[in-house]
Parts: structure tokens; C-alpha cells; sequence
């Protein structure tokens, strides 16, 4: 699994046309075609022709072979919140959340301004859908049910259960189906072709160099635009960072560190959990910890009603849990969800924290197709082996050392290894930040689930000039409203290029705790038998708010 953004859909973009035919020229500005001059500057217009002073929008027309034009092109959607305090404008910040696979375009249209607020007085806040991606043309999807026919589909493989030939044809029909689906895009969809793309942009803006905050998988492409583009860069935040020679060059390692993450962070929830019982809403008592694993075992003979779809099993609880822990603000949902399912065998709350992972079903029975994405764009380029024989070894053993997040690991990762789609150009290093170029800013949260603390250390070795910023606290990534220190420290880098002074320590001000009751009813003679009537909380209003916050949860599912 990794990190980025379930997709979202906002009013229809309003495209600009603009037609490139060659690779950008290095330089200051991106140029047109055979050295014509700087590239022209996009077209942008209301997102949403009810708010002309809302959000604004483009399209930009990029090649699919920056080396090779004549191969056809790919339309890059855009969307942007104009700087507020236009007259003393420094640029744009180009914002890329995660993935690979999650959008930037929608998101950056319905909360940029507020996610940015700190810096979008100087800046325009501009966010792009990655070539193969989001509303960007054309998009990847492999319209399959995840649930049961994605690289995540369960039943998850245990060593009890695994059938080697049926795993095999799971992931075989899988991706043939996104190979006949998606066949003229896929080879195209490298982070260094969409490196490229970003320069190309950053000239079309009119910025002379780039000021750009990556979260998640979007350090990985923050670090190889910087190694792709020295001098280029005017400010480069990257948070929650991934190790890009270890993503790139031993992926299977980095998913069992990453998978090691996620147990380490579901330790912690339980944890808070045994401390805090009030908050906790009385789920597993003194011992959270085998409370969690009574009921997964529960479930597993016995699955839990869910009135939001099918009954709730042990793999749907282990599932939810290692979801849930991406975030310290959904702490307390999980909380909820668990007692509930503890206390009144309703695994409605559980199957909806699911279905963020899954990213569906809709009223449709269609699935986001951000998985797909995820999986074809980092299966292009990240170099795992190809014998099963790993993959079943690797899938043991991380069932042997996981207690509920194992199948992010190993099993799991064959579908990688099957992959037979070659990139058209792809970046492996060295990721070096030259010491002539302004310092890069890591971020690194300590317990990070997905992309954990020391591969924020190593990215800082390897780029050489740059510098790490800790947020001592739980959940992927730390700017936007997880700690004042933090925030302040990043704005102030953006606007002014001041750094934080080397140690900068910040702490995390997300408390786990539960809403504020909701108004009480009216009395009734019967005393209250469930969870959500002794809480004082509307279960409704709890579902509903997991519904909107599924596009924001994770800018970051996926590293």
C-alpha cells in the first residue's frame, strides 16, 4: 500500500488549450518547440462558471515521449487558488499529494486555499493531475471491483491458505485487463516524465524556478525533479518522505518497513487506547491489544453485521485498522468503530472506514480507480523481482512478524513482479541536491505509518544539502494543521526562505478524542442498549463525515 488522495470530483474543469510538440529546453523558462521562445502562458478560467472568483482551471497538452513527440499527447488537467495578495505575488506553489495515483487538480480546487492558507496571500496554489491521472487525459482505470479483483483482494493469502496457481491467475487476468484497457498510457507514466512535465509548467506559469510542497509519494517526485533539474528549484518541501533509491531499487524492503510501520502505529493507537478508556468508548478495557485480536478471531468464524454492506471478517477488521492509522484524526473513529462492533455486533462504522481503503463501491458499484493507478504507475518503474519463489518467502515471513497488517507484504507485492509493461524513460539516481542549490526542506513525522521517520533521515543523506524538520507525533505527514510549530516553519521557508534551525523539533497538537455529544433527545422510559445512544453521538453524522473526509483522509494512501 502507499500514500495518496482517494479521487474526488468537483465541477467539470474548464480547459485552456495549449500544445507542446518537444522536450522543454534546460533553462530558465520552458521553450516551445526547436528553441521558439518561452512557453506561452496557460489559459486559466473559472472551475466552476457559478463562482467566477472561485478556483480557476486549465488544460495543458503535453507529449507522451518527452524525446519523441510525434508518439501523441496527454492533457494535463490544472486547477489553481489565486493568490490573495496578487500585487506582491512571489509565484506559483505547485502541490503534489501523494500516490502515485492521487489527484491534485480537484483537491487543490475545493481545499487548497484553506489546506494553504499560510502561504496562498504570495502564492498561487496550483495543483496538476499526473499524466494518467485524475481528469488529466487520458486516465487509467482498470475497472475492476478492488475488493475482489485488485492487488489488494481478499481473501488476503496467509501461509494456511495460499494457493500459489490462484494467486498467480488473480493477478495475471488483473493486469491484462488494465494492459487492454489502458494500453497508450502506460508506458508513459514515469515520475521523470512527469518531472518533466512539472518543469514544463513551472515555465508556463511564468515562474523562473519552482516552489513545490510534496507529500508522500510526492517527495519521491520532488527528489527526482530536483536530481532532474538542478537550478531549477527555488524552495522544495518535501513531507513525509519516502526513500527514493530504496523505493525505486529494493522495493520489498521498503514495503516491510513500511509494513512495520503500520503495526508500530496500531501498537501506538492501543496504546492511547489502554491510557485513555473514556476515548476509547470502553473498547478491550485494560487490554486494547488482545480485545482487537479476540474480535478479529471472532469475526473470522462469525462475521459482524454491517447494515453499509456485507458482514465484517477478521481480514475487513485487520484491513480498517491499518487504514485508520494513517491518520491520528481518525483515531477516534476507529475507536468508535471497534467498540461498537465489541459492544453491539454492528460492523457498519468498521465497513465504512473499509470502504475508504477500497475506495468504493458507489451507488454504481464502481470502484475509485486510484488503486489501479497506484499499482500500474509504481509497477513501472520500481525494480522487484520476478520469480514467485520470492514473493511466496516474503509473504510467509511477513505473516510470521505482522500480527494485522502482514498482507501489505510479500504476497501481496507478486503482482509487481508479474508486471510486464517497460517505462519509456524512468529516473534510479543518484537523488543529489547540488550544494549551490537552495537547501531542500524534509519533513519527517516519528511515527509515521507509511513512509516511517528513518527513510526522512536517509532522503536527507542522500540529497546532501537539505535539511530535516521532526513533528514528534502519530499519522502520514505533518503540515496543514497537525502542529503550529510545524506549519509556521514550512510557510516561512516558502515565503522567505528561511530555514528552520538544524534539530528543529516540533510537536503534534491532535488529541485523540471523541466529538462533543450531539444534543440530547428527548427521554425515553427505556434505557439505551447501544453504543451510539450511550455515547450521545449520531452514528448517521459519523458516516457521513467519514463519506466526506474519504477524498482528504490520506493525500497519502499509497507511498
Amino acid at each position: 500500500m502507499s500514500q495518496g488522495f482517494r479521487g474526488r470530483r468537483l465541477a467539470a474543469l474548464c480547459s485552456g488549450a495549449l500544445a507542446v510538440t518537444a522536450v522543454a529546453a534546460p533553462g530558465a523558462l520552458a521553450q516551445r518547440p526547436g528553441g521558439g521562445g518561452p512557453t506561452p502562458p496557460l489559459r486559466w478560467s473559472a472551475c466552476d462558471a457559478a463562482r467566477p472568483d472561485g478556483p480557476q482551471c486549465a488544460t495543458a497538452t503535453v507529449p507522451k515521449d518527452w524525446s519523441k513527440p510525434n508518439r501523441g499527447t496527454i492533457q494535463l488537467a490544472l486547477s489553481k487558488v489565486p493568490a490573495t495578495d496578487q500585487a506582491n505575488k512571489i509565484g506559483s506553489l505547485f502541490v503534489n499529494f501523494g500516490g502515485p495515483g492521487g489527484d491534485a487538480a480537484a483537491t487543490v480546487a475545493a481545499i487548497g486555499g484553506d489546506l494553504f492558507r499560510g502561504v496562498n496571500d504570495r502564492f498561487d496554489i496550483v495543483g496538476m493531475d499526473p499524466r494518467g491521472v485524475g481528469d488529466s487525459r487520458p486516465s487509467i482505470d482498470c475497472r475492476s471491483n478492488q475488493e475482489t479483483e485488485g492487488v489488494y483482494a481478499q481473501p488476503f493469502e496467509t501461509p494456511d491458505t495460499l494457493d500459489i496457481r490462484a494467486m498467480v491467475s488473480r493477478d495475471t487476468r488483473y493486469i491484462r485487463r488494465c494492459l487492454a484497457l489502458n494500453s497508450s498510457i502506460l508506458p508513459y507514466v514515469s515520475t521523470a516524465n512527469v518531472a518533466r512535465d512539472v518543469d514544463y509548467l513551472r515555465g508556463a506559469v511564468g515562474d523562473r524556478r519552482l516552489t513545490y510542497l510534496g507529500f508522500s509519494y510526492g517527495t519521491f517526485l520532488g527528489a527526482t525533479y530536483q536530481s532532474m533539474f538542478p537550478s531549477h528549484v527555488r524552495a522544495m518541501v518535501l513531507d513525509g518522505a519516502l526513500d527514493p533509491d530504496q523505493y525505486l531499487n529494493d522495493p520489498l524492503s521498503s514495503l516491510d518497513e513500511q509494513t512495520a510501520g503500520f503495526e508500530r502505529a496500531i501498537g501506538r493507537f492501543l496504546q492511547a487506547c489502554a491510557a485513555d478508556q473514556a476515548n476509547c468508548l470502553g473498547f478491550g478495557g485494560s487490554d486494547p491489544w488482545a480485545a482487537l485480536d479476540d474480535l478479529i478471531a471472532r469475526a473470522a468464524v462469525t462475521p459482524i453485521p454491517a447494515s453499509n454492506g456485507d458482514p465484517v471478517d477478521g481480514q475487513d477488521i485487520d484491513a480498517a485498522v491499518t487504514q485508520a492509522v494513517y491518520s491520528k484524526g481518525l483515531w477516534p473513529d476507529l475507536a468508535y468503530a471497534l467498540a461498537r462492533a465489541e459492544q453491539d455486533n454492528d460492523g457498519t462504522v468498521l465497513r465504512a472506514i473499509d470502504q475508504l481503503f477500497y475506495g468504493g463501491p458507489d451507488e454504481n458499484g464502481n470502484y475509485d480507480p486510484i488503486t489501479d493507478r497506484y499499482f500500474t504507475i509504481s509497477a513501472l518503474e520500481q525494480r522487484y523481482p520476478h520469480d514467485i519463489g520470492t514473493f511466496v518467502k516474503e509473504g510467509q515471513r511477513s505473516y510470521q512478524d505482522y500480527d494485522h497488517a502482514w498482507w501489505n507484504h510479500g504476497y501481496s507485492e507478486l503482482a509487481w513482479g508479474l508486471y510486464p509493461v517497460k517505462p519509456n524513460s524512468a529516473f534510479y539516481g543518484p537523488f543529489r541536491n547540488p550544494s549551490n542549490d537552495p537547501t531542500t526542506l524534509v519533513v519527517g513525522t516519528t511515527y509515521d505509518p507509511a513512509t516511517p521517520y528513518k527513510e526522512a533521515k536517509r532522503l536527507v543523506r542522500q540529497l546532501g544539502n537539505a535539511r530535516l524538520l521532526t513533528m514528534r507525533g502519530d499519522g502520514h505527514t505533518a503540515y496543514g494543521g497537525n502542529s503550529t510549530c510545524i506549519d509556521d516553519a514550512v510557510d516561512a521557508y516558502l515565503e522567505q526562505l528561511t530555514l528552520p534551525a538544524e534539530g528543529t523539533s516540533c510537536r503534534q497538537e491532535v488529541p485523540f478524542e471523541q466529538p462533543p455529544p450531539e444534543p440530547a433527545a428527548p427521554q425515553s422510559t427505556v434505557a439505551p442498549q447501544s453504543l451510539a445512544q450511550r455515547s450521545g453521538s449520531s452514528e448517521a453524522a459519523r458516516l457521513q463525515r467519514l463519506a466526506r473526509l474519504a477524498p482528504h483522509v490520506k493525500p497519502l494512501l499509497e507511498p
